[in-house]
């Protein structure tokens, strides 16, 4: 038997054009899932999209993905389409919670015009209606924490970073994240203020009256050719001066002395505003100067918010602020490889910070405290706060055996029992659980009953009433009738 041999028909030509509209078919479709992989952005993935991925913002800059010597993203030679980042505004606020705003000031890329910024100054600012009390907190630039995304770097670059990689809320949302993680405290607002604008709203109040404890020699354009010299005692310094005062760093305690420096200009800034004489000047021509100004300042408090923010801060007495730095007894200066080389930074002593902090933000009545049960006790006596405890439960006499027990602690209770005008006005509260209504700010007897009675900051309930018979009112729910 003889075999034959097939001979297969040659390609038409149609056949070519199919099997090459396949292959560009095959090569785009590989693109296309590569690309869709790669910038997967409807979950929440670890890490930062490759420099190729666009987002509904505008593709990230070029060159962003490389870093100098100090973790900072080096400039695209392009100049970006300018757009304000998207992030979703904080609610307004409601006029009774505490309010923690970071302050940033950008170093001197800002005058240079290089590219993304560091953080030159960062800030912690917090005030506490209910206590009338305020707290001012620096952080180091070169502290070493982990930049949310990116992995560990100096503080002073999560908002470089922010800039470059254009991420939500930019620059000032991922340095409020890095500091919220390394505080433990949330923080609402930022306010971000470049060089230029900082000197020139001196320059609007006529300068600033500064004392200089030691001398000090400052350089306002960044040269050895122009440098002032400072002698100990007062001086008037103009927006230029009182900028190169502000970021001097050469000096024994570096930038340490520096953040000390720098809540100096802050509080005499806060002095000259909040004058009485001054003061209603300053409010009345807050919209104009919210305009002028914000070109270089950019914060996310609407202007009405910003305002109400400065009648409180005009009600805190300068006694009431309290001021803290995170110095070198709470940091350990280490060594860090950086793109192939050595870099001093300083690595923060958790504890030590913990404790600053609690001191700095500590009074506020939902705040962190370090103060122990004992120290919470003997505050809650001096402050000797009007309390009325209310059943709203159905167990006979438990308002009354409650207020009794909290009697015998030194707490001022002034009535227990079924008020009519409590259960009409929060009825509605009880009673499934346990409430606390705050008519008046007495914080250290809000954080006393927070803690002996288990209490959530879900349970507190702030409805100022200066004509309201007690300042705290207890409405006893079924979760304190059960046995414990």
């Amino acid at each position: 038997m003889t075999l034959k041999r097939f001979k297969f028909p040659s390609p038409t030509i149609g056949q070519y054009i199919t099997w090459g509209v396949g292959l560009i078919l095959a090569i785009a479709l590989f693109f296309f899932l590569r690309n869709f992989v790669a910038c997967w952005r409807l979950t929440s993935l670890p890490g930062v999209p490759p420099p190729f991925c666009a987002s509904g913002r505008g593709a990230a800059p070029a060159g962003t993905q490389a870093v100098n010597e100090e973790g900072t993203p080096i400039a695209s030679s392009e100049t970006p389409t300018a757009r304000p980042p998207a992030v979703e505004l904080p609610p307004p606020w409601d006029g009774a919670s505490r309010v923690t705003l970071l302050f940033i000031g950008l170093d001197a890329r800002d005058l240079e015009g290089e590219g993304p910024p560091r953080s030159d100054t960062m800030i912690v600012l917090t005030l506490d209606p209910l206590s009338r009390t305020a707290g001012m907190l620096s952080i180091p630039r070169d502290l070493w924490v982990n930049i949310p995304g990116f992995g560990y770097g100096r503080i002073n670059t999560a908002y470089a970073l922010g800039e470059a990689y254009n991420l939500p809320g930019g620059g000032p949302g991922l340095a409020m994240k890095t500091v919220e993680n390394l505080l433990g405290v949330p923080i609402q607002y930022y306010a971000q203020i470049d060089f230029h604008t900082f000197e020139w709203f001196i320059d609007i109040m006529g300068g600033i009256d500064i004392y200089v404890e030691s001398e000090i020699t400052i350089d306002p354009r960044g040269g050895t050719e122009d440098t002032v010299t400072l002698e100990p005692g007062w001086h008037h310094l103009d927006g230029r001066l009182a900028l190169a005062y502000a970021r001097a760093r050469h000096t024994e305690g570096g930038d340490v002395d520096r953040a000390r420096r720098q809540q100096q200009v802050i509080m005499t800034i806060r002095d000259e505003i909040m004058d009485p004489a001054e003061f209603p000047s300053w409010i009345a021509a807050a919209p104009d100067l919210y305009n002028m100004l914000s070109e270089g300042i950019h914060t996310n408090l609407s202007l009405d918010d910003a305002m109400r923010l400065a009648v409180l801060a005009q009600q805190i007495p300068p006694d009431n602020i309290r001021r803290g730095v995170i110095g070198y007894d709470a940091l350990i200066l280490t060594s860090v490889n950086l793109n192939g080389e050595q870099a001093s930074v300083f690595q923060p002593i958790p504890d030590d910070i913990r404790v600053l902090r609690d001191e700095i933000f500590g009074s506020g009545a939902l705040s962190p405290m370090a103060a122990g049960t004992g120290d919470m006790t003997q505050l809650m006596q001096a402050e000797a706060a009007r309390v009325i405890f209310v059943n709203g439960s159905y167990t006979p006499g438990l308002a009354g055996d409650t207020g009794a027990y909290f009697a015998s602690q030194g707490m001022n209770v002034v009535a227990t029992g079924n008020p009519y005008d409590y259960q009409e006005n929060y009825g509605a509260l009880f009673p499934n659980r346990t409430v606390m209504i705050v008519h008046a700010g007495k914080p250290y007897t809000m954080q006393y009953l927070m803690n002996v009675m288990g209490l959530t900051p879900n349970q507190v309930l702030i409805a100022f009433d200066p004509n309201a018979p007690a300042d705290i009112l207890v409405g006893l729910g079924f979760d304190w009738s059960l046995p414990r």
